[in-house]
Parts: C-alpha cells; sequence; structure tokens
C-alpha cells in the first residue's frame, strides 16, 4: 500500500514573499493576487530603493527579483543582497531567457531563475521548493509518498515533485488524504468549500476536481490517483 503524509497546521504563519518588479500592471494585478491565493503573503514594491524598509528588517523569507528595475540591474546587485538577506530565498524573475543570463543569475546567488511570461503553478512551486531546501523540515525517507506539504499549500508525488495549490484545492485534498481509499460523499466535500451549501452549484466541485487532476498530469506527469464514485461521490486511492 502507497503510504501517505498529511501536514496542515492552522498556525504556522505563510510564506512572506517581497516582489521586486517594476511593471505595476503584472506586478499589482497579476502577480500579487495570484501568489495570494496560493497562500504567500506578498509585498511588492517597483524599485530597488522600495525596498529597503523590507530588507533591512528581514522581513522575506523569499525575494522574488526582477532584474531591469529602474534605479538597479539585479544582476549587479544579487551578490549584495545576498550577503545582506542571509538564508533568505531569492528567486530571479525576468524577461531575459538566454542561457547565458540564468547562468549568471544562479552563479551570482540566485537560487532559482525563471522566465516571463511564467505559469503561475510554476512560480509558485518554485517559490515553496526554494523554502523547502533552506529550511528543510522532513527527512528524505518523506519520497514515495503522495503527501500535502507547506501547511496544505503543496502536493508532493511519490518521486518527489511539486505542484502548489490553491486555498480551495488545499482544503479539498486535505479532506480527501484524511479518508484514504474510502468514497466522501459530494455534500461532505462541498461542505469543505463553502459556508452555505445550500447556494452552492454542485457542478463546482465536478469542475474543481477536473482542473485539478489536469494540473497535476500538467506539473507532475503523472496521474492524480482521484476517481469518482458514482452515486457516492470521490475517493482518493492510495493501494
Amino acid at each position: 500500500m502507497t503510504s501517505i503524509d498529511v501536514s496542515i497546521k492552522a498556525d504556522k504563519a505563510p510564506l512572506r514573499v517581497l516582489m521586486l518588479e517594476d511593471d505595476e500592471l503584472l506586478r499589482d494585478h497579476v502577480l500579487v493576487p495570484q501568489l495570494q491565493r496560493f497562500g504567500f503573503e506578498v509585498e511588492a514594491v517597483g524599485s530597488l530603493a522600495a525596498s529597503v524598509p523590507y530588507t533591512h528588517s528581514q522581513w522575506p523569507d523569499i525575494l522574488l527579483l526582477d532584474v531591469g528595475l529602474p534605479d538597479a540591474d539585479g544582476f549587479d546587485h544579487i551578490g549584495a543582497l545576498r550577503a545582506q538577506l542571509g538564508d533568505v530565498g531569492i528567486v530571479m524573475l525576468t524577461g531575459r531567457s538566454a542561457t547565458a543570463d540564468r547562468v549568471r543569475g544562479l552563479t551570482g546567488g540566485a537560487d532559482a531563475y525563471l522566465s516571463k511570461p511564467v505559469d503561475i503553478d510554476l512560480l509558485a512551486a518554485t517559490l515553496y521548493s526554494v523554502a523547502r531546501r533552506l529550511h528543510p523540515s522532513r527527512p528524505k525517507s518523506t519520497l514515495g509518498r503522495w503527501r500535502l506539504d507547506a501547511d496544505g499549500w503543496c502536493l508532493q508525488s511519490p518521486s518527489g515533485g511539486v505542484v502548489a495549490l490553491t486555498r480551495t484545492e488545499g482544503r479539498l485534498l486535505s479532506k480527501l488524504f484524511k479518508k484514504p481509499n474510502q468514497a466522501i460523499s459530494r455534500d461532505e466535500l462541498i461542505a469543505m468549500l463553502t459556508t452555505n451549501v445550500y447556494d452552492f452549484d454542485p457542478h463546482r466541485l465536478d469542475s474543481l476536481i477536473h482542473r485539478l487532476r489536469k494540473k497535476v498530469q500538467r506539473v507532475l506527469q503523472v496521474p492524480l490517483p482521484l476517481s469518482a464514485v458514482h452515486g457516492e461521490g470521490y475517493v482518493l486511492l492510495l493501494m
């Protein structure tokens, strides 16, 4: 039987992300709200100078850094930021996708380097992955298990692949993980998703599960062992 692990701690603070991005539309209307959906606490500024109050207070867990800031070149300042921030994770997010730029960023001190446009699922998974590498809390023996991690914000496959989850996806999976190989009724699952079950369209549950399956297949390249049980609900099969 495949072993599982569910780790959700309601009292643990979310990962704090400081975003340095001068594209206001991308920053405030795309990246910030999307990352908040994946459980991050986000502060976003448009210049290196504006980041000083946050970096001096050692506020962030992760620094999300654009290269082309109006008052700085990210490549030129990453070394100083690394020295100043210590074990804070640094993820570069930039429109410069050449291999030479990627090598320069990673050798200069970045923990990860992503190119724009970026898939939000990949960005969220990368941020969680960097945080997990910098602050490991679990032994490697957890490989071989399907498990929820990062307080329910990540799903890890048996091979170690990670997909970031939205709040709704995490709540749904937490319920299914607690009763593996048992059919959970649609009503019980719906009750996890809303405070008013009478106004909730049941088709939203099916759509949520359909999108979740597609995302897991796309990101992890393995199917999520979640199946419908006719007339009952859904079951997470972990045989």
